[in-house]
Formats: structure tokens, sequence, C-alpha cells
């Protein structure tokens, strides 16, 4: 009997347009489709620009656009999200998108692997630690490597990665998330 693979989600951590989020995004798809897994990308940046206001809260349910992204959520076992560093932690807007999903239920006993970057040396350390704190209470299971991609700019050149150890560590993440 065949089973039918749901696509893995690679969630864009930031509604900034044309960000480096989306171009790693983009990447990780690749290493993805190479290993015949297919996947979608949801980037923030497709948000309803009022979402905060028009389907959180006393407004649950009431968007449609919103509940469009939240159907496509609920029908995956399988995350990926790449996550850039934002004072010390990660984009209020994951976090308020987190918020809006129903708790809590849209993440218990689901799978994610967790890519940081960011300008700096540290590759989002701090902000994937506090996302994972986030999922563990909301049931998610993180894999264990969590892919950090410090000073990416530097790292990153017509839409490859051009760090051998970075591109070593997202190939190797996506294969465990496959098997996860």
């Amino acid at each position: 009997m065949t089973t039918v693979q749901s696509p893995i989600v690679i969630i864009v951590g930031t509604n900034r347009p044309n960000s480096m989020s989306r171009k790693i995004a983009e990447y990780y798809q690749t290493i993805l489709n190479h290993l015949d897994t297919p996947s979608i990308i949801l980037d923030l940046v497709n948000l309803p620009h009022d979402f905060t206001v028009s389907a959180l809260y006393h407004n649950t349910g009431k968007n449609e656009d919103f509940n469009s992204l939240k159907s496509l959520l609920e029908q995956t076992d399988k995350f990926v999200f790449i996550v850039p560093e934002y004072n010390g932690s990660y984009p209020g807007v994951l976090k308020a998108f987190i918020d809006g999903l129903p708790y809590p239920n849209s993440f218990a006993n689901k799978k994610a692997a967790l890519v940081g970057l960011s300008s700096n040396m540290q590759g989002a350390t701090i902000a994937l630690s506090h996302l994972n704190d986030v999922f563990s209470y909301l049931g998610m299971n993180t894999l264990a490597l969590r892919v950090k991609l410090g000073q990416i700019r530097n790292h990153f050149q017509d839409n490859l990665v051009s760090n051998a150890l970075y591109k070593e560590l997202i190939e190797l993440q996506a294969g465990q998330l496959i098997h996860f």
C-alpha cells in the first residue's frame, strides 16, 4: 500500500517583502525537491495586512484569507521554519500568526525543523530557542539539529548557499526531517 505524503510546509518567518528568509526558503525547497519530497512555501508576506484585528481573538474564523492559510497548516504534519533574528528573538509577525491559530491543536504532535538566519555571527540562536520553547508548549516536536546561518548575506549568492558547512547542515536537516 502506498501512502500519500502531504507536502512539507516551509514557513517564511517574516512579512518583510523580498526577504533573505524567502530566498533561504526557496533554497530549502530546492533541496527537498532533490530528495523527491513535495513542499509548499507559506510566506508571511501573504498574511492579510489587518489579520491581527480581523482574524484573531473575537474575530477568529472571520477572515477567509487567514482561514485558507490556517487550513494549509491543518493538512500537514511537517514544517520548516525559516526564522530571521529580529531584536534578539524571532519576528513578532510570526508570534502573531501562531497566536491566531487554533489552540491547542494546530501544532500538537506535528514535526518541525528550525533554520535561523542573522546578519551577526549567532545565526538566530536565541530566536530559535525562543521559538522552540513556544513549540514545546504547543506540543510540536522539533528536530534536534537547528541550522544557524550567521552572517547569511556573506554566504548566499546567486540563489545558492556558498558556505560548504551551511549547505551540508541544510541537506542533513532536510534528510532528517523527511525521516522524522
